[in-house]
């Protein structure tokens, strides 16, 4: 009996040694001397407090054991955009100061770089050019819409890492970058000069004597007065309908998309609808009289995204113009910029968006009312050529 007494006060003794030595080693740093590689295997407490308990505690490990300098900026800004990311919406981020210059220069529609347009192409995580701009080094160097970047400068990038792909492109004028694409199954090595590009979001010309035909390559800063201007340029040459090519356009500034559809609706007519997280609906309608009437015809493809989207459903569900092409990307949100008082910005997904008769757009994408697929093997632009059918 006495032995069974004693064996379990030895178990209990044991018990409470054993629960001491785990909680000891868990809220405690406990460094293993055995190396594995050039790796020491350190475990460290995690009392799982609020974020600045927690940064404040990773701040005082690294100031402990890290052997090189630190760069405070840099540990906050990458933080700040870990946190951001954290949100797992592929549309909002934190833009430094240094980011926020160069954002606000390429809405202002110049900057110096070799003019592209890019996206990510969602099932492939990979980089895509949308387009080069009309008359930039990329166009001259002979890179097409729909080539994929794999490197810049020797660096491989994905479409997690748009931006700084981006970043690695752009550059001082007159030196040069050093990229490499993939087209099809063939990889293509170029070396493009950087300069300073002057964006023209609108090109005009007359099809077949007397269609107007005007291309938008994105919704910058003026685009609406540009697209304005060149509309009245063709209806002096007594234009009777308006084709408006959206291919390849990734959108911009929303604004600018509403007030071209300004120019074709009715007053008072719906253009938008927009929720917010709390459900509050707001409805944007037209403000003016139309000054474009003759019959419109849009082009569309499924790089054609948010604002264009926007313009492309405002003239569909007012019966104002047919859509022609294919299904559109699907980007129905819209993003807030909220800038901060030290240069930086955050920019947030606030709103989701509608068509004036509520069709849903944000991953679904708009149908066209003509179904045309351009084939790669034909010259010929058979998207463009059923437009030109439709408004004749």
């Amino acid at each position: 009996m006495n032995n069974e007494k004693t064996q379990k006060i030895y178990k209990i003794i044991m018990l409470i040694i054993l629960v001491a030595f785990i909680t000891f080693t868990i809220t405690t740093i406990f460094l293993y001397k055995n190396n594995f590689g050039d790796t020491k295997y350190v475990l460290v407490s995690n009392d799982n407090g609020d974020l600045a308990s927690d940064l404040a505690r990773f701040r005082a490990i690294i100031d402990e054991y890290y052997l090189g300098e630190v760069d405070d900026n840099k540990l906050k800004e990458s933080a700040i955009k870990g946190y951001i990311e954290g949100l797992g919406d592929e549309y909002s981020e934190y833009i430094t100061k240094e980011e926020y210059e160069e954002y606000k220069i390429n809405i202002m529609g110049n900057y110096v770089g070799i003019g592209i347009y890019m996206s990510v192409y969602k099932d492939t995580d990979e980089i895509v050019i949308l387009s080069p701009i009309e008359g930039s080094p990329a166009e001259e160097a002979g890179i097409l819409p729909g080539d994929i970047i794999l490197k810049v400068n020797g660096i491989e990038y994905d479409g997690e890492h748009l931006d700084e792909a981006s970043a690695a492109i752009k550059g001082e004028e007159g030196t040069k970058v050093k990229i490499e694409i993939k087209r099809n199954e063939e990889i293509i090595n170029l070396e493009v000069e950087r300069r300073k590009v002057i964006v023209n979001p609108v090109k005009s010309e007359i099809k077949n004597g007397n269609i107007g035909y005007i291309k938008l390559t994105s919704f910058d800063e003026d685009t609406s007065k540009i697209f304005k201007e060149k509309y009245e340029e063709l209806q002096k040459q007594n234009i009777n309908s308006l084709i408006i090519d959206l291919r390849d356009n990734g959108g911009g500034i929303v604004q600018e998309a509403l007030t071209i559809a300004d120019y074709m609706l009715e007053k008072d007519a719906k253009m938008l609808i927009t929720v917010n997280k709390k459900e509050n609906e707001e409805i944007e309608k037209s403000k003016y009289d139309p000054i474009i009437t003759i019959p419109v015809v849009i082009l569309v493809n499924e790089n054609s995204a948010s604002a264009s989207e926007i313009l492309a459903g405002a003239l569909k569900d007012n019966n104002r113009a047919k859509i022609v092409g294919t299904k559109t990307y699907g980007k129905g949100v819209i993003q807030e910029l909220l800038t901060l008082k030290d240069g930086s910005a955050i920019k947030l997904t606030t709103e989701e968006y509608y068509t004036p008769n509520r069709t849903k757009i944000n991953n679904v994408g708009i149908e066209p009312d003509e179904l045309v697929e351009n084939d790669e093997n034909i010259e010929e632009d058979l998207q463009l050529k059923k437009a030109i059918e439709m408004v004749k």
